[in-house]
Formats: structure tokens, sequence, C-alpha cells
């Protein structure tokens, strides 16, 4: 009689793990894990994951996503050198982010990491980042530049046109009346989803960081601050429209940008005149300015608030932002100003449920004698996890609640005015 061996098959390689405290904090990470690699993959926790890497099983790993939150941050000494000992593996690292502080986020993209995705996990993006690991590097062509050859420059995130002067745009500065009542994270979104609104024909939109001290629309988009923009800024009365574009930077090649100065400069550097000319360029080369103003009111707010088409002043459900709505409107009314062109917005308004809240914002309202014409709801943590990864809502957190009132609010805009358009023709 033959004796037949029973051949048992080979496990399936290991191709990437979960390297976390514990993986279960992880949930969609698990699943979108399942989804890219079925069960060639494992999970290691931080203790473990060092000791396994010097293992010959390792040797088949081609990535490792570390998940980490902010619990994980007295633990950034040993995720650090975990991150070490994979790049000397040539293991190649995602980062999966909830809640890192920037600083501690910098530090291990610095240590080697390649990609960062945020937690919770934007739909596909993961799939996306794991795909472009996997890719193999192009293979050089014949006829590729020789060794010694210069690099090609890395692409410019200039204004992607030239400026004709053919727009007309409408202005919308965003003020804030208190400090951290979202003023500049509303601008922000404001204009990317203005940006969004046409895809067949794309609207152009700019995006004004006036806040030349602590302006943080560069950090909110993740652009870098040009030298141009200070030297915009310091001969404005100079200045023509090809130079405003030239200081601006574009982000997903749709919404253009001039970010504050790199230095910390003072909020008078530039007169009324000279805002009355950057305005003046910026409305003749765009369809839409968002304006993102310094809480300050300065010499300048005057000529802003007079081009502007709507002012919005965001403010919260406290106090101080109360005080500050009766001693903006006694300014704006005793210097005989617009003030009939504020529009005041409710930033982390109560939800619909909170009659309590409701009834707060009502007595608030009446008492100050104004009209709350809209009231946004409290975006949550969402809201600083994608400030911090240079990235508006629409891009991380699409379905969140505080998004879809911005964008409803953009369309909303966009076609009052196609309407004042008709009107006019």
């Amino acid at each position: 009689m033959t004796n037949l061996a029973t051949l048992q098959p080979e496990p399936a390689p290991i191709l990437a793990c979960t390297i976390s405290r514990d993986v279960q904090n992880f949930e969609m990470l698990i699943d979108e894990m399942e989804d890219a690699l079925g069960e060639n993959w494992g999970d290691l926790s931080f203790d473990h994951a060092l000791s396994f890497l010097e293992q010959p099983e390792a040797a088949t790993l081609r990535f490792v996503a570390l998940a980490v939150n902010a619990a994980d941050e007295t633990d950034l000494a040993l995720i650090s050198d975990i991150l070490r000992c994979a790049k000397s593996k040539a293991i190649r690292a995602i980062l999966v982010v909830d809640q890192l502080g920037p600083v501690a986020l910098h530090q291990l993209l610095r240590l080697g990491a390649e990609e960062f995705v945020p937690y919770p996990l934007p739909q596909g993006m993961l799939q996306e980042v794991i795909a472009r690991l996997q890719s193999p590097a192009p293979a050089p062509s014949a006829a590729a530049a020789p060794v010694h050859a210069a690099a090609p420059p890395p692409p410019e995130t200039g204004a992607s046109f030239k400026a004709k002067g053919d727009r007309n745009a409408v202005v919308l500065p965003v003020h804030g009346l208190a400090g951290g009542c979202g003023a500049s994270n509303f601008a922000v979104n404001l204009a990317w989803e203005l940006a969004c609104v046409e895809q067949a024909e794309p609207l152009r939109v700019c995006l004004l960081d006036l806040d030349f001290q602590y302006g943080a629309v560069a950090t909110y988009l993740d652009l870098p601050r040009k030298e141009a923009v200070f030297e915009l800024l310091s001969d404005i009365a100079n200045a023509d429209s090809d130079s405003l574009v030239a200081a601006m930077q574009t982000f997903k090649d749709r919404l253009h940008v001039l970010t504050a100065p790199a230095d910390m400069l003072p909020l008078d550097i530039v007169s009324a005149e000279d805002i009355t000319r950057l305005l003046d360029m910026a409305r003749a080369n765009f369809d839409y300015v968002v304006i993102d103003m310094p809480k300050t009111i300065v010499a300048w707010t005057e000529t802003v608030l007079g081009a502007a088409h709507v002012y919005f002043a965001l403010m919260d459900l406290d106090l101080r932002s109360a005080q500050n709505v009766l001693r903006l409107n006694r300014a704006l009314k005793a210097e005989g100003l617009a003030h009939e062109k504020l529009r005041f917005v409710l930033n982390r308004a109560p939800k619909f449920t909170d009659l309590s809240g409701k009834s707060r914002v009502k007595r608030m309202a009446e008492s100050l004698d104004i009209s709350i014409e809209a009231q946004l709801p409290d975006g949550g943590s969402q809201i600083s996890q994608a400030n911090d990864h240079g990235l508006p809502l629409a891009e991380t957190a699409a379905k969140n609640p505080l998004r879809k009132d911005i964008a409803k609010l953009a369309k909303t805009l966009v076609d009052l005015n196609k309407i004042a358009e008709q009107a006019k023709a």
C-alpha cells in the first residue's frame, strides 16, 4: 500500500501589521485592513513590535500601520524606536492618527513615516495610501537623464491663471467677535465650499488672510508662507494684479490663497488706501473673495466693511461674545457705518433637541437687538483634526454636520448672486 503524506498548505505570508496600544480603539482600521489584505496581516502591541521586527518572519512585511492617539503621546520614545527600526529594515510606515498633537505628529513624520491618515478614516483614503505604498517604483526609461543631471524642480503651488481683470467678485469678510469662536475655520471651509459648488465650471475663489499677526489659514490648508506676501504688503501702492496673483498659492488647483506673512507684522503696515487697492485687484480677478479678518478693529476695517457684500460676524453663545456684539454695533452706529451688512453667525449652536439652549439663543438675540441669521452646529473633534492635517472638512469629514451647513450656506450665496445678476441683466 502506498503511503501518501498529507500536504498542509503553507501559511499565508504576513504582508503588513498594525501596531498600537490597543487595536480595538481603531475598529475602522481593522475593517479597512481586512478589506485590503484579507488574512495577510497581523496586529502587534507597542511592547512586542520591536522584538517582532527583528525576527525572520518580519522579512515579508511591506508596511506597518502605527495607530496612535492622544493617550500615546507619553510613549513617543517607544513609538519613535519602532519607526526607526522599521525604516532600517526598509519597511514602510503609515501613521493612523486620532487627536494626536501637531508637535508629536511632526516628530513622527520626521522620523520616517511616509504617510499619515486621520482617524476616523475618511472613506477610501487608507486603501489609496496602501495602493500607493505597494505600487513598485517606475522603471527608468532608456532615454532617462544622466545620473548627475539636476532633478526637476518641485511642482509650484502658485496661481493657475493669468490676471485679466475680467471679473467682479462678491466680497465676504469673516470677523470673529471673540477668541476661539471658529472664524478662521469658517472662512477656510466657506471658501473651499464656494470653490467646489460648480463642478462643471468651477468658480474662481480666493481667500485673503488679513490677520498679519496670528493668521492661521496657511496652517489650516498646509501651505507655506511665501516671502512674496511681505513684499506685496510692503508696496501695495505699486503692485498690480499680476503681483497679487503671483503672491498667492493654490490649494488643490481650486482655491487661491494669500496667506499671512511668515513674520508677525503690525496691522497698520497697510493703510485704508492700500486695502482698497488690494480688494480692487482681487475683485477684478475672482468671482468670490473670502477674507479672514483680524479680531482687532483697525483703521482699514471700515474699508473692508464698505467693500463687503455680506460681512459675517462669528460669535459663541456666551457673555464675552454678547458684550463684543454690543460694542461693535455701538461703534458702527456712532460712526454712521454700514452696520446693516453684518450677518451674525452663531457657532457651536445648541442642537435641535436642546430646548433650553434654543431659548437662550432667542433671549440673547432679543437682548442684543440683532438677528442671528445662521446657527452652525458643533463639529466636534473632527474640526481640530482637519485643521491639524491641513485639510478642509469636506476632505476629511464630509458628513460632519458643520461641513454640511457651511456647504448649504455656500450654495445659497451662489444662488442668490445668480438671481441678483439676472435681475441686473
